[in-house]
């Protein structure tokens, strides 16, 4: 289902990467999670709609399905060395990305433990030299069961900035979910769509404008003087 009958197309503007100083040729790739394994979850029917939305704005995206990935704790702990398959997975996936979509139900006024699971899996430390999150810009989302709350969007955005991320001033949270989608799985037409599509025009524009100079940006004088074995260490204290 690539259509999208909620948009008003002619209103849907075109983002020029070159005219955002953006010199790299190929799609900006965005990776997204969502944190719930409900069969009927929307979360996931979000996060899908917005993907829809992204590839109409030209990105390249791929959803990472958290079924199966284990606890922290379980599988080796938080060792950057673990080779458990949906680590791997979701660690492979944010080296490839240029950006990131979070979106999480809100559960007793905060993010699930499916998605800080997701996010606790991918290390400050560098992997082959590559930090997985730092400089991807960043746009965050949450679905709510009953009244409109920004908790959860809150608490995303403060892990964002831990993790070195480039989060975007706009964001997304849809009240009542369950009200806000057809049987389908579609989302309906209303000021929360409306909004879903100003948070993704403005990922896209932050991406083109930030990738190919992420590395710059996040470039820091104390990081330069520090050992990568001494680094190491420090972010991935065990006695906590």
């Amino acid at each position: 289902m690539t259509d999208l009958p909620n948009l008003a197309h002619d209103e849907l503007h075109p983002i020029d990467g070159a005219l955002l100083g953006d010199t790299l040729t190929h799609r900006p790739r965005v990776m997204m999670l969502y944190g719930s394994l409900r069969e009927r979850s929307y979360s996931k029917l979000f996060t899908l709609e917005a993907k829809r939305v992204l590839e109409k704005l030209g990105a390249e995206v791929r959803v990472f399905d958290p079924a199966g990935l284990p606890l922290v704790d379980d599988e080796q702990g938080h060792d950057p060395s673990s080779d458990h398959p949906k680590v791997q997975e979701l660690r492979d996936l944010s080296l490839w990305s240029e950006a990131h979509v979070w979106c999480s139900p809100e559960r007793h006024g905060a993010m699930t433990g499916i998605m800080k699971t997701q996010i606790d899996w991918l290390p400050l430390a560098p992997i082959g030299g590559v930090r997985p999150t730092q400089g991807r810009t960043l746009a965050l989302m949450q679905v709510c069961g009953g009244s409109q709350s920004f908790n959860t969007v809150n608490q995303l955005r403060i892990l964002g900035r831990w993790m070195r991320m480039i989060t975007i001033p706009n964001q997304s949270s849809v009240p009542k979910a369950f009200t806000e989608f057809e049987d389908d799985g579609r989302m309906k037409p209303s000021p929360y769509y409306n909004r879903m599509v100003d948070v993704m025009e403005e990922l896209m524009k932050f991406t083109h404008l930030t990738r190919g100079r992420a590395t710059y940006l996040v470039d820091r004088y104390s990081e330069r003087v520090e050992t990568r074995e001494e680094l190491s260490k420090r972010v991935n204290i065990r006695s906590i």
